[in-house]
């Protein structure tokens, strides 16, 4: 991605038409024409011949927009809830009460999704909370920026403590070194509702669903997607397209991490009016499905220009990529990305950087064609921009070859985990727990010494809140 963005936050992709209007309003004032849809469902918009000294002005009272690229996005399948298939209790509602839980700014990448949905990534965050058949809970894997690997969480998470733990997580995990550890100081820290594991996760895999143009949502609403080739969101027609939607009752407007936007719960009498809106700005809502499953670095000409090429190759040549969904990454290395195949380019060789010489990419596929996979397997390496066409369009033919033959991605997590629910006592001033496991080294108690036999004056170690501040508890330990 360009470095030279600011970026608006929007939790979940979730906005309504009111907020977009405003924020719409506001990048105009600072003198911007058009607006970008960034992987992570948030807005991006370049500072260059930007009046920064008003957008600064302005962003004192809104504290969505971001110049400082540590902070994250929080991303979410809400987009998907009600349009494609879905875990049997998540409701729409349930991501937004769970988005007004947050009450901080992430700066590890969170994803909180539904297995059955392929629409946003599952796997790209730092910690993923997936779904379970469990109504209410959730799996959640684990993968901070200092790890090689990711781990799930031994116990399943409750839905209303999916915040209090992200936020406990954000604030120690440079020290946590494996999962078993984070298990472990998350429940001496927090009081949770947690779940056993009883069965694992089994992601099945479906093909990647088309999201543009009107589409029946139930019996008499509509469901509209809306994608741009080069996404370069036209603000006037953004301020235009929120007013359709205040004055026919729509309430949420959806960003999704293909860089498009989907608007739900169009009532029927309607849709004529939107589409006479959209046949007069020139709308197309049906782009060919070669072009629009694309992951392309946002405001980069080049990676958009290799698109272009490679779209028209794909369509000279009559191949189909139904299902596949391509990715062009500069990041040579990176491996984060949530798409079928991945063409990367490789950084000139040191040798030559004061001149001018031709890319050269590597191609690579996940395990299955399947980015829920993570298994990323190299196809080609070093390849010039000429032969990629011919690469991409033997993966397209391997993959129909294998569709329909994959079986679910299994054992993603470990054997069925217990739970121990061992007895402590916790301060109720700043919930620091005593285990007489453990003792309490720094106040001179030996583990092994019981709570009851611990001296009158012993105070807690971090408030110093006497000991009939302290009330019994249980903490849940992985076994």
């Amino acid at each position: 991605m360009n470095d030279d963005l600011h970026r608006i936050l929007i939790p979940g992709g979730v906005t309504s038409p009111g907020e977009l209007k405003d924020i719409i309003s506001m990048l105009e004032t600072a003198g911007l024409k058009e607006v970008y849809f960034g992987s992570r469902q948030d807005l991006l918009f370049p500072i260059q011949n930007t009046n920064t000294q008003e957008l600064e002005h302005i962003s004192k009272f809104n504290g969505k927009v971001i110049g400082e690229r540590s902070y994250q996005n929080i991303v979410c399948s809400y987009v998907s809830a009600d349009i494609f298939d879905m875990t049997y209790w998540l409701k729409g509602s349930t991501y937004l009460y769970i988005l007004e839980d947050f009450d901080y700014s992430p700066k590890l990448k969170i994803n909180i999704t539904d297995p059955k949905q392929r629409l946003v990534p599952i796997f790209s965050g730092n910690l993923n909370f997936i779904a379970s058949d469990s109504e209410d809970y959730w799996y959640l894997n684990v993968k901070l920026p200092h790890w090689k690997t990711s781990a799930y969480y031994p116990v399943l998470i409750y839905s209303w403590d999916i915040a209090a733990i992200s936020k406990a997580i954000e604030y120690i995990q440079e020290d946590i070194q494996d999962v078993e550890e984070l298990f472990f100081i998350i429940s001496k820290k927090l009081d949770t509702n947690n779940k056993t594991i009883e069965k694992e996760l089994n992601i099945a895999y479906t093909t990647f669903p088309y999201y543009e143009g009107m589409n029946r949502m139930g019996l008499d609403q509509y469901w509209l997607g809306l994608y741009w080739r080069n996404n370069r969101y036209d603000l006037e027609f953004l301020k235009e397209f929120c007013g359709f939607c205040l004055d026919n009752s729509i309430g949420k407007l959806c960003i999704t991490p293909w860089k498009s936007f989907i608007v739900k719960g169009i009532k029927q009498e309607s849709r004529p009016e939107l589409e006479r809106f959209l046949g007069q700005k020139g709308i197309n809502v049906r782009h060919s499905q070669l072009e629009m499953n694309w992951h392309v670095p946002v405001d980069d000409a080049d990676a958009l220009e290799l698109k272009k090429f490679l779209v028209r190759s794909f369509d000279q040549n009559d191949i189909s990529t139904y299902g596949l969904t391509f990715g062009i990454s500069n990041d040579e290395g990176k491996r984060s990305h949530f798409s079928s195949i991945i063409i990367e380019k490789n950084s000139a060789p040191t040798i030559v950087m004061d001149f001018e010489v031709r890319p050269t990419y590597n191609v690579l596929y996940f395990e299955n064609f399947d980015p829920n996979s993570r298994q990323y397997i190299s196809y080609a390496q070093d390849i010039d921009k000429i032969e990629l066409p011919g690469l991409l369009m033997e993966l397209s033919k391997k993959y129909f070859k294998q569709l329909g033959k994959v079986k679910p991605t299994e054992k993603l997590v470990p054997k069925k985990t217990t739970v121990e629910h061992v007895a402590v006592h916790q301060c109720q001033s700043c919930f620091t727990v005593y285990d007489q496991m453990y003792g309490d080294v720094k106040a001179g108690i030996v583990a092994g010494t019981t709570f009851a036999n611990l001296p009158e004056d012993y105070s807690c170690a971090v408030c110093n809140s006497s000991k009939d501040n302290f009330k019994e508890t249980s903490l849940s330990m992985a076994g």
